[in-house]
């Protein structure tokens, strides 16, 4: 099965490799369990048989997707610093502490 790009291809660029990042690009070619996770991260099947140029497209979309994710940590580790700066965390935990539970009233 070919693995084909989700959107067209607007331009195509060089990327310098060293030796270590070859024998990386060989290991995710073989059966290894680095190879399953960029399947994972990848959101596509990656076979031995795949084009140079799509797997160096599924380590880059790979790479901006946990990229993405450790931003986003930020930024709630960053609103979460700033809600226990201001206060705001301890009143809504004093609210949901004066709260009702919603089980309280069965019987």
């Amino acid at each position: 099965m070919a693995v084909r790009l989700k959107e067209p291809v607007k331009a195509r660029k060089s990327l310098p490799l060293t030796e270590r990042d070859l024998a990386d690009i060989a290991r995710l070619r073989g059966q290894t369990p680095e190879r399953q996770a960029l399947s994972e991260l990848a959101g596509a099947v990656v076979v031995e048989s795949v084009a140079e140029a799509a797997l160096l497209h599924m380590i880059f979309e790979a790479g901006l997707r946990a990229i993405r994710e450790r931003a986003e940590e930020r930024a709630y580790e960053s609103e979460a610093a700033a809600r226990v700066a201001s206060g705001e965390a301890d009143e809504i935990r004093q609210a949901a502490r004066r709260r009702r539970p919603a089980w309280a009233g069965e019987d």
